[in-house]
């Protein structure tokens, strides 16, 4: 174990069950009869219940459930709105049958049923209110369900002058985004991803040329109608225009009400490529060279049979943008951006080989083709693999980097690097020993002997790290940053 000295304190996040997010259920994705889906049957049935009979039925639905979600009754109207278009264009449908119609259509998700881990942190937007040696943060979450379905989560919390970590309690509700097509997609940008993604060829070739430099989805769909249309039979074409229509819907906005709590916010799995989760947001504060600050969030995208690295863009946590990350270089899990520009590029570091740390640089916070091996598991206790547990830390002495080793019996622990400042392909100090182990009351749990961060922070000299302990909780650590770097330059 590392002869720094690690405080454990007393914070503990724990998943909480009973937090469930109302979700849109749709049977009608099968059909029934050819012809037929199953939603447009059960709309017949909703649809026979005498209208005598509505009010009871409505009204024991929201004793039931409206004290467990964020604004119900609204929610259970987009829920037929969904499916509305299923019903006789002459039906008369009263207000109250459409919201049981809505419930119909609705199902609870506890996001946080099975796991509740790998946490980020980073200084919220927002420090009105705080004393000059406490801060504000906003702590990201990974919560699994049911299937395994991996979301994002939040959490407010202040660190205090005495150096401890007080996490907000999370209230009762969730609530998940509003989903919205980006403004526009850059020709560029959507060419260079559908050739890395094996689809670029002489049909894609004639949709993009027809579209600007900077295109809506609607303009881009009116080019593929137009092409199903009047092109090629459906047989030659229908890979391809199924990956482009993939690609645009995997670039989405999602944007929370504005009266959500932080910790009410679920940014659940919309895109094609994240079918069976969101894993791992390494979130960080990035300072641009004006002055301007944007958070960013790298992430794995899990579609069942593969992975895909994706960004998140907010500003305030309540609108997030999402898309895809291009390049050689944006391969396999754990990509992580440094907080600022060094030498006039983004620099990021990654694991494209699944076993060493890579650094990349781009002039392109999307694009990441240049990447050079930064350093390989050599210790005991990281040889199966090693990887990034978020991003850098500015410190006087260099980049301060976490890092996750995996060795004997499937152990992850939790080291850390310094890279030179100017030059961050140079590792100047790297600990002997593990930071942070399991100990007994960190080992059991939903995946035993893990001990994983995607990303602390600093605060009053002291680096405050939030960990998942074998998936069945979140725990936080802190250590002076000085008695750090002491034994990470001691041991270069």
């Amino acid at each position: 174990m590392s002869s720094v000295t690690v405080t454990r304190m007393r914070q503990r996040v724990q998943a909480e069950p009973r937090r469930v997010l109302a979700k849109p259920f749709l049977p009608g994705e099968e059909l029934l009869l050819p012809g037929v889906s199953r939603a447009a049957l059960l709309l017949e049935r909703i649809m026979a219940i005498p209208e005598a009979e509505v009010p009871a039925l409505v009204l024991g639905m929201l004793r039931d459930f409206a004290p467990r979600h964020h604004a119900f009754e609204q929610l259970l109207h987009r829920h037929f709105d969904m499916v509305a278009h299923d019903i006789a264009a002459n039906a008369v449908v009263s207000a109250e049958r459409k919201l049981l119609i809505g419930a119909y259509f609705t199902h609870e998700y506890a996001v946080e049923a099975a796991a509740l881990f790998n946490p980020s942190l980073v200084p919220a937007p927002d420090q009105t209110g705080m004393a000059a040696d406490e801060l504000r943060v906003i702590m990201s979450l990974r919560a699994v369900g049911e299937g395994h379905l991996s979301s994002i989560e939040f959490r407010s919390g202040v660190i205090e002058a005495s150096g401890e970590l007080r996490v907000d309690p999370p209230g009762p509700y969730l609530v998940s985004g509003h989903r919205t097509p980006p403004n526009s997609y850059s020709k560029h940008r959507f060419s260079a991803k559908l050739h890395e993604l094996g689809a670029s060829n002489e049909l894609s070739g004639s949709v993009l040329a027809q579209l600007p430099t900077s295109f809506t989805l609607i303009e881009l769909e009116a080019e593929l109608t137009a092409l199903e249309q009047d092109g090629p039979p459906p047989a030659i074409g229908f890979e391809t225009l199924k990956m482009i229509r993939v690609l645009a819907s995997s670039n989405y906005v999602t944007k929370f009400p504005d009266d959500s709590e932080l910790a009410e916010r679920v940014i659940f799995p919309a895109g094609p490529n994240e079918t069976h989760g969101m894993e791992d947001a390494r979130f960080v504060r990035f300072t641009h060279d004006d002055g301007a600050i944007r958070y960013y969030a790298t992430y794995t995208a899990y579609d069942g049979f593969s992975i895909l690295p994706q960004l998140i863009e907010t500003t305030d946590f309540v609108t997030f943008a999402i898309s895809t990350l291009n390049g050689a270089a944006a391969q396999n899990k754990g990509m992580a951006l440094f907080p600022r520009l060094i030498n006039d590029h983004y620099v990021m570091l990654s694991r494209k080989d699944r076993e060493n740390i890579y650094l990349a640089t781009s002039k392109d916070v999307h694009f990441w083709n240049d990447a050079v091996e930064l350093h390989k598991p050599t210790r005991p206790w990281e040889l199966m693999q090693i990887g990034n547990c978020g991003s850098p830390l500015e410190t006087k002495e260099g980049w301060l980097v976490l890092t996750h080793g995996v060795g004997p019996m499937r152990r992850y622990t939790i080291s850390a690097l310094l890279l030179d400042l100017d030059d961050p392909t140079r590792v100047i100090g790297q600990l002997t020993e593990p930071l942070l182990e399991p100990d007994a009351s960190e080992r059991e749990g939903y995946v035993p002997n893990v001990l994983y961060t995607c990303g602390g922070l600093i605060h009053q000299d002291q680096l405050v790290v939030p960990y998942g302990f074998s998936d069945a909780g979140i725990a936080v650590a802190r250590m002076q940053v000085a008695e750090l770097l002491a034994q990470l330059t001691a041991a270069a």
